[in-house]
């Protein structure tokens, strides 16, 4: 049997269909504070456009990433950012969706899952 250890615990809402967690997105001077949540099935970390332009970014700058789910696909673009999830921080790659009607903010496996231990509790 093993045991784990954590850092932080984060006592998410139990009442919502997914985990969401408070982020901060860094860049430079700037950063953004939001809510983004855990999603192992996505393979990378994807945020709103709105986002990335907040932060300074020139969205279409970045490196050209198309992204697949099993209802279609989307275009994003990546861009250099410090992380900040409850306590960790990394510097990453993440992807800011071209259309500015994505309204959704995603803590995927590249860049941030790959990165961190974390814990679910199993509810009887």
């Amino acid at each position: 049997m093993h045991k784990l250890e954590f850092k932080t615990f984060y006592d998410y809402d139990l009442s919502q269909m997914d985990i969401n967690v408070p982020v901060t997105l860094r860049s430079g001077s700037k950063s953004r504070e939001l809510m983004a949540k855990f999603d192992p099935g996505s393979t990378f970390c994807v945020f709103q456009r709105i986002v990335g332009e907040r932060l300074g970014f020139d969205i279409e700058s970045g490196h050209l990433q198309w992204i697949g789910t099993a209802t279609g696909r989307f275009l994003t673009y990546g861009h250099e950012v410090t992380l900040e999830v409850l306590g960790f921080s990394t510097t990453s790659i993440v992807y800011f969706a071209a259309d500015e009607h994505f309204a959704v903010n995603v803590l995927g496996r590249v860049g941030f899952l790959n990165r961190t231990r974390i814990g679910l509790p199993v509810l009887a």
